[in-house]
């Protein structure tokens, strides 16, 4: 947790359920429809990063209601008559949570995904997209960065180190609590979450000729962050008052829906994943590098590598210190060494590392940071048992189904490139700025979080 007075160290859960039992005892007087017998989603403030301390009321009651129940609310809007209530149902969904559907039902990640999407789109949901393409943005616009950063490292203070922004828990307490000793020295391209928000509610609507406001757009990832994420107000458009993720499903909430059902993904239809691009079908699943992640600080080390030193390297040596969610990469040439980067899963590896940086003996250019242990595949909105440990026997089949994923650079990505000339008018444009990238800052404080033992 965050704060020493944290309510979940006092597992407080008259406060979780007062917020759900609110919600519930509102929705005595929705009409009921299809899915009405279909359980509420209860988010124990154990299962999130943000414990009450560090999220305000309004925003517990919107992280609240990003349950299944608002998704069921527009499905069963889109079959009353009024057809200019209706919405255009999107659904994307994380790369790190297709390997929990592959291993928990036994089948490929392709299979997966088409069942899926096939699951997904017999419930009403009208278009299915998969991630990786934000991810592709995400990881080039922050090798960039990096690269200016460490080009800029004399001149500018907080150039280096870099911090990814790719972790909307990791992002949280850096804002919440650590403040500008840290939020200055992160990437500022948003993560991909945000940028498929950006990308489903402004390239896709564009080309649907649908007004941002008409598209429900649900992500379906491996954690409850992701919920505390889709709320942010940079993530907001205030022309369409329309938020660019409109809810954020948990891989382990759809399971839910499917178990409600008494459906079984070996059942299901397989549909072959929509794509942003008209008719165009997604074929095979890809990945980034990374072990169980995106994979930031393998392709900005590359990259870096060949941009500033003309080094190309195809191979990254990890070397575990302080246990295996702490582990670092060098480039080194003539003795010398040119990068050093970290990978940093897990608060603990965290505080260590803020402390480090606090006393000024921080020696990494950069940092892949992630809040959960072991990474994105182990989010708690996933591969947990009943009483919300680990599962750690479904978490070894997906690090090895993941790991089987054929890996595709971000740069051979045709769709990428086309859409920077297109749509976001060139790679250095205003519109890259806007589009892909946003500010992170202090939030004010409420207690200081490095006395705090993890």
């Amino acid at each position: 947790c965050l704060f020493q007075e944290c309510s979940k160290k006092q597992k407080n859960d008259d406060t979780q359920n007062t917020s759900v039992n609110a919600l519930t005892s509102n929705a005595e007087f929705e009409e009921k429809n299809e899915f009405h017998t279909l359980a509420n989603a209860k988010i124990l403030l154990s299962d999130c990063l943000a414990c009450d301390n560090c999220m305000t009321s309004e925003e517990g009651v919107r992280v609240f209601q990003q349950n299944q129940k608002e998704l069921f609310r527009i499905l069963n809007l889109n079959k009353k008559c009024d057809t200019s209530k209706h919405k255009v149902l999107a659904v994307s969904i994380c790369p790190q949570s297709l390997p929990y559907f592959a291993a928990k039902f036994s089948l490929s990640v392709n299979d997966a995904a088409r069942r899926l999407c096939g699951f997904l789109k017999s419930l009403g949901v009208h278009y299915v997209f998969d991630t990786t393409i934000a991810a592709d943005f995400s990881i080039l616009e922050s090798q960039r960065e990096f690269v200016q950063r460490y080009q800029q490292r004399n001149q500018e203070e907080h150039a280096l180190p870099m911090f990814a922004s790719a972790c909307p828990g990791w992002i949280r307490y850096a804002e919440r609590v650590l403040t500008n000793l840290v939020t200055s020295h992160i990437c500022t391209a948003k993560s991909p979450q945000q940028i498929m928000g950006s990308l489903v509610k402004g390239y896709f609507a564009r080309q649907q000729n649908l007004s941002p406001d008409k598209i429900f757009h649900v992500i379906v990832a491996p954690c409850y962050d992701k919920k505390l994420e889709a709320l942010r107000e940079d993530f907001y458009t205030a022309l369409y008052n329309s938020q660019e993720v409109d809810c954020v499903l948990t891989s382990g909430e759809i399971v839910q829906i499917m178990e409600q059902k008494n459906v079984s993904m070996k059942d299901v239809t397989e549909v072959a994943v929509d794509s942003l691009f008209g008719e165009i079908k997604e074929g095979d699943v890809v990945r980034h590098d990374g072990k169980t992640s995106d994979g930031y600080l393998e392709h900005i080390f590359k990259h870096a590598a060949k941009e500033l030193f003309g080094m190309d390297v195809k191979e990254i040596t990890y070397k575990a210190l302080k246990n295996k969610d702490f582990q670092e990469v060098t480039l080194e040439k003539d003795g010398e060494t040119l990068l050093r980067f970290a990978a940093a899963y897990g608060f603990r590896n965290i505080q260590n590392m803020v402390l480090k940086l606090k006393k000024g003996k921080f020696s990494y250019h950069f940092v892949e940071v992630l809040a959960c242990p072991g990474g994105c595949l182990n989010g708690k909105g996933q591969a947990q048992t009943e009483d919300g440990k680990p599962d750690k026997a479904l978490l070894n089949q997906m690090e090895e189904v993941y790991a089987a994923i054929p890996v595709r650079l971000p740069e051979a990505n045709m769709h990428v490139q086309k859409m920077y000339q297109d749509w976001l008018e060139g790679m250095d444009s205003k519109k890259v700025q806007e589009t892909l990238h946003t500010k992170y800052s202090a939030v004010n404080q409420t207690a200081s979080s490095l006395d705090i033992k993890w």
